[in-house]
């Protein structure tokens, strides 16, 4: 096409894609060349600020690796990551919450009851709660998928003082729908911000902290999984997470509790845990089947 200007280039895209094979993709593609023709327009973008984000782009791939990716990192950090989980949550059930860089798949078999703290530094959690689905029955067969940082503020990834999977497990919830473990309290941190997405939070003088939290990807036989993360609600950081994740019914109470008989009865050293110990009761809904 000739004679192009500012005001036509963007149909002149969506024209050239006339013949794409999956019209899900052209819109998807001609959605966006869109948005972007219009953030250059309305913003008078020059072109060395262009190549400032084409550079920052070129570094993400520098700082990215099978530990690492910092276009994931950008994506929580704008928001983008947060959005997507919202605009496909399910309505009913817990709300789910962003799946971050740390899941892994397949990790070790942590029985109901089971300890992931193993003595650790910080300070033991014990955790417990049920799992049903909208009509308040226990789903059966279903599999609590869990992970966290460690008590100083590291997830196993990224500390290779760890155990490659510390703090990560697979349990399999009681049939009435009941689960009980043992980890440490999760604490506050940072994002890596040493590469171009901490550049960009420092030129928005935003700071990298996310509030501590824990991890949890339900999958349940008829539902879709359910993946979420829930929070302390003392922590400092609640209404300031650095990737948009906090929902408000995700936030709970971490009691401390001195009465050892309050503990879950089937809890795997639940007569040697240094008391008073921190507690947080989880209760899940699954999404609709």
């Amino acid at each position: 096409m000739r004679n192009l200007t500012p005001a036509s280039i963007t149909q002149a895209f969506a024209d050239y894609c006339a013949n794409a094979p999956s019209a899900r993709t052209r819109d998807l593609l001609v959605s966006l060349a869109g948005h972007l023709h219009s953030f250059v327009r309305e913003n008078k973008l020059t072109q060395a600020e262009w190549n400032a984000a084409i550079d920052a782009l070129t570094r993400a791939t520098q700082f990215t690796d099978d530990k690492r990716n910092e276009y994931i990192l950008f994506s929580d950090l704008l928001g983008v990551s947060s959005l997507v989980d919202m605009v496909n949550a399910q309505t009913k059930g817990t709300p789910s919450s962003v799946l971050g860089p740390f899941f892994i798949e397949n990790t070790p078999e942590l029985p109901n009851g089971g300890d992931l703290w193993h003595g650790q530094v910080g300070e033991p959690l014990v955790v417990s709660g049920k799992i049903v689905d909208q009509k308040g029955a226990p789903a059966a067969g279903t599999v609590l998928a869990l992970w966290q940082n460690a008590g100083n503020g590291l997830y196993a990834q990224q500390d290779p003082q760890q155990n490659p999977t510390n703090y990560h497990g697979r349990l399999n919830v009681a049939n009435d729908g009941t689960f009980a473990f043992t980890t440490v309290r999760p604490v506050s941190y940072t994002v890596p911000d040493d590469g171009p997405a901490g550049d960009m939070l420092r030129a928005l003088g935003r700071d990298a902290w996310r509030p501590a939290h824990l991890h949890m990807m339900i999958q349940a036989p008829g539902h879709k999984p359910l993946i979420t993360e829930f929070f302390p609600e003392d922590d400092k950081y609640l209404d300031r997470d650095a990737v948009f994740g906090v929902r408000a019914p995700l936030v709970l109470p971490f009691k401390k509790v001195a009465d050892r008989a309050a503990l879950p009865a089937n809890l795997s050293g639940r007569d040697t845990l240094p008391m008073p110990v921190w507690t947080a009761r989880i209760d899940l809904t699954l999404p609709p089947a």
